[in-house]
Formats: C-alpha cells, sequence, structure tokens
C-alpha cells in the first residue's frame, strides 16, 4: 500500500508557527510570508543563510568581548562590511518584507531589517528588542552602562532629542500626558514576536490596499486572523477585499462576524448596509 504525505498549506505552515508566544520563530515566522508571493519558497534555506552569517559573525568575534565590542561588531558587519540598508529608492516595493529577498537585495525597511539584526544580535548574546516606534520600526539594546536605541535603516543610535524629533509628526495621533513633553518610555517598549510580524503583514495590507490588489490583500487578511483572531477589523477587511471581488458569499460570512464581535464601532452602519446589498443581490 502506497502512503501519500499531505504537505501543510503554507497558511497551515504559518498557524502552526504562530501558536505559542512562548515559543513563537520570529525569524521563521517572518520568512515564511514570503510563501504567499514565492510558493516554491524553502524557508529551512533562509533560516540557513541567516545562521551562516551568524558563523561568519561569530567568528570575528574575541572570546573577551562585551557587549559595548559585541554591538561595535554588529554593526560593522551587518551595515558596512553586509552593506543591509533601507530601500529609499522603492520604500513601498511588497519584495522589502520579504526576507528571502532582502538577504539577496540587502535593501530593505526597517523592520524587516530590525528582524536579520535581531537574529544575529541574539546570536551574540546581546540583550537586543525590536520597538514598535511610531512610523518607524526600532531596536534596542541593553549594556551594563544604559540602553541604546537603534535606527534599523542604518546602524545610528538616536539621542533622547533625536527620538522626540520622531515623535513630533504623531503627537495628534497618540495619546500624551503632557503635550510639552510626551512620554517617551511609552514607545520604547519591546515588541513582542507576535506584534512584530503583525506589523510586517499590516506594512503589506496597506501596499496592496492602495494598489487594490485584492487577492494579495486577502492573503495577508488571513495570515492577520490566524496571528489575531480577535482583531475583528482585520475580519472586517477581508470580507471587504472578498466584496471587492465579488465573492460575496466569504464576505458575507466575514461582515457578519464583524458586526456581531466589534460593539459601538463608528461604521457600523455603513457595513451592514454592505451587507444588506450584499444579500439583495444574490438573491
Amino acid at each position: 500500500m502506497k502512503l501519500s504525505l499531505v504537505l501543510p498549506t503554507a497558511l497551515e505552515y504559518f498557524a502552526s508557527l504562530v501558536q505559542s508566544d512562548a515559543e513563537f520563530p520570529l525569524l521563521e515566522a517572518a520568512a515564511s510570508l514570503a510563501q504567499d508571493e514565492y510558493p516554491d519558497l524553502d524557508v529551512g534555506q533562509v533560516l540557513a543563510d541567516v545562521d551562516q552569517l551568524a558563523v561568519r559573525l561569530r567568528r570575528r568575534l574575541p572570546a573577551d568581548a562585551g557587549a559595548l565590542q559585541k554591538l561595535r561588531l554588529l554593526n560593522q558587519f551587518f551595515f558596512q562590511d553586509l552593506g543591509f540598508a533601507g530601500n529609499v529608492n522603492d520604500f513601498h516595493d511588497p519584495d522589502n518584507s520579504y526576507l528571502n529577498v532582502v538577504l539577496r537585495t540587502r535593501r530593505a525597511i526597517p523592520i524587516s531589517l530590525a528582524v536579520l539584526w535581531l537574529e544575529l544580535a541574539q546570536g551574540l548574546g546581546l540583550a537586543a528588542r525590536g520597538i514598535a516606534f511610531p512610523g518607524h520600526f526600532m531596536l534596542k539594546v541593553n549594556l551594563p552602562n544604559g540602553q541604546v536605541v537603534i535606527d534599523p535603516m542604518d546602524g545610528q543610535s538616536l539621542s533622547h532629542e533625536g527620538l522626540l524629533e520622531r515623535l513630533e509628526p504623531y503627537r495628534d495621533s497618540v495619546a500624551m500626558a503632557d503635550a510639552s513633553e510626551p512620554p517617551l518610555g511609552l514607545f520604547l517598549q519591546a515588541a513582542s514576536p507576535r506584534d512584530i510580524v503583525t506589523r510586517m503583514l499590516r506594512n503589506l495590507k496597506e501596499i496592496h490596499t492602495s494598489q487594490k490588489d485584492w487577492p494579495r490583500l486577502i492573503a495577508v487578511q488571513e495570515r492577520l486572523i490566524v496571528l489575531q483572531p480577535l482583531a475583528w477589523t482585520e475580519y472586517r477587511d477581508r470580507g471587504l477585499a472578498h466584496a471587492a471581488q465579488g465573492n460575496f458569499r466569504p464576505a458575507l460570512a466575514d461582515l457578519e462576524i464583524y458586526l456581531a464581535q466589534a460593539q459601538g464601532v463608528d461604521d457600523r452602519g455603513a457595513i451592514a448596509w454592505r451587507v444588506a446589498e450584499m444579500k439583495r443581490s444574490t438573491l
């Protein structure tokens, strides 16, 4: 009798990775996002490529290196020797979010660069975390003499004043205890791996929405709902994307979940109207 091996779909594989916050493989989950665009991608090869970079880096590390020396060595290796940098010429290219491409081009957006940098930093034993800073993902490293905040686009450390300046455009959209002095520490909290992958997906969501690329948007929404199953707006947005494609049955299912679960939302009337319109059109 012949046994057939049923491989998981890309979404099933992703779901298996993100079940537990306690054992959330950030690099693998982030790398797997590219499978929607590159269905033949070998995620294991991406992990092996990063591991090879980590091996090269550790070979340069003196046995008695302290945390500051490790940080300097990492930044030299990542930004100078390997040439990773922000893709300032095409910031909204979806490939900036796909780690397999980023490893080849060495160009990306801050959060993708940060995921790779964090993997190397943690391999050196550095106490490094990502920061979900408004508008621009950041990195932070705890050193014996204090905390350093780093821009993953170029490895530059940011002063207190520099961070306040970057926060300024978002003063109206975030809660400030005192308009004259934003509570900066609130925005320097460590982002969890789940938060990081969610932000990566929402970057892709913004790109696909602006381009009205409904099939790609739906694929992103599928992952967001797996990742954040109680984020009811993601059901709404998947439903609206299905509706834009004329797929009324899945659209209705998602929008009715949204109406049932998301209480007191401003768009409740508009979504209820869309649901009624779709129901009439399918009669």
